[in-house]
């Protein structure tokens, strides 16, 4: 079973559609306590990083997620919800984040020259490694954004693919049994389809 992170910061419906479309188990979470039901979470995330992580801690879902990673479970986290997973974004002052994933959340405008901000539209995605995540999906498969902030791991060893927009961005990473994507699977058609599959199918 798949929860889903009602925190209402999230492109909650769509990845629920998508779900519900592949015949995935899932069900939406609104209370901390339910998380423990699932053996698998998705934190979904549109907006900003800073009231986001507000509403994490004011609903108590900071450190049930925490509880359910530190079991080894999969949690992936989905553009905000991926930016999340990290320690600290400088998103409208310092904010810290779930620590999940050693790391900065950064904005795009101080690196990012003569492109449009934020970045929105399908990109490519050039795979650095080989990830379950990713099973049956291309190098260079094309997938759809939305962001005006990159993650920036400690470890180069977390990212899993990256998509050029003037600079290298994280579009996957992962550490043991924690995925984040910058693009949003549940709006890239039949790739981000089998990009949730896949997750559905993790061990």
């Amino acid at each position: 079973m798949i929860g889903i992170v009602n925190y209402g910061a999230g492109n909650l419906q769509s990845v629920k559609n998508s779900l519900d479309f592949l015949s995935i188990p899932n069900i939406v979470i609104n209370k901390s306590e339910e998380i423990k039901n699932c053996d698998r979470l998705i934190l979904p995330g549109v907006g900003a990083f800073g009231p986001a992580m507000k509403k994490l801690n004011k609903l108590g879902f900071s450190q049930e997620i925490k509880n359910f990673v530190g079991q080894k479970k999969p949690i992936l986290g989905i553009c905000l919800g991926m930016q999340l997973l990290f320690e600290v974004s400088e998103e409208l002052g310092s904010h810290q984040g779930l620590g999940l994933i050693k790391g900065k959340v950064l904005p795009l405008n101080k690196k990012v020259k003569d492109l449009p901000i934020p970045h929105i539209g399908w990109n490519n995605i050039i795979m650095k490694k080989s990830s379950p995540l990713l099973k049956n999906i291309e190098d260079g498969s094309c997938f759809y954004f939305n962001h005006s902030f990159y993650c920036e791991p400690v470890d180069e060893l977390a990212v899993t693919a990256d998509a050029d927009y003037y600079i290298k961005i994280s579009s996957v990473v992962e550490k043991d049994n924690v995925y984040g994507c910058q693009f949003h699977p549940e709006k890239s058609q039949s790739r981000g389809l089998t990009l949730l599959d896949n997750f559905q199918k993790l061990i």
